[in-house]
């Protein structure tokens, strides 16, 4: 099993653990999520529902974890490969850091690296990872989002407002 990386609330790595042991525990640590967009949409994929916890959960593009000693850049770009396919640019925007306890006794506590990129490509959805994928305009999603907010991963509703911002301060540019 890859080992990822323990923070503190700088981001600074502390030790290598197994992701067992961070969801298991609550242990911060380090992650990034990924939200691809061409024009007004985003591509959204759902989650496999055996995955550990938010299976069948609707969600951004791509996010996993970095191995321990792996560059999140690095990491990016081997998970969009593995979930979807996917080779594009990305830039980071944004990073925060939240923890969310589920059902099953598991916790997400993750200080998680936000990045976003244009694509107007084809992708091939891992079944492992996403029962499906598909592109979705912000405004249906915004609306999608309001009306059923438990469709979404809790990662996901935070990232949405960061991310919009995103585009606005592209748009002034």
């Amino acid at each position: 099993m890859d080992k990822i990386t323990e923070v503190d609330f700088l981001d600074n790595s502390l030790r290598e653990i197994t992701k067992e042991e961070a969801h298991r525990d609550g242990i911060l640590h380090r992650a990034f999520s990924v939200i691809l967009y061409k024009g007004d949409k985003i591509l959204l994929q759902q989650r496999a529902h055996d995955k550990y916890h938010c299976g069948g959960l609707w969600t951004n593009t791509c996010c996993s974890h970095p191995r321990w000693m792996e560059s999140l850049e690095e990491a990016v770009n081997r998970r969009l490969m593995e979930e979807m396919g996917i080779e594009a640019r990305t830039e980071k925007i944004s990073s925060f850091t939240y923890y969310y306890k589920f059902e099953n006794g598991l916790a997400e506590f993750e200080y998680d690296h936000v990045f976003a990129g244009e694509y107007d490509g084809d992708f091939s959805v891992n079944p492992e990872e996403a029962v499906c994928a598909k592109w979705v305009s912000i405004s249906e999603l915004m609306s999608w989002m309001k009306k059923s907010p438990h469709e979404f991963t809790p990662w996901f509703i935070i990232i949405m407002p960061k991310f919009i911002e995103y585009l606005r301060e592209k748009e002034i540019k």
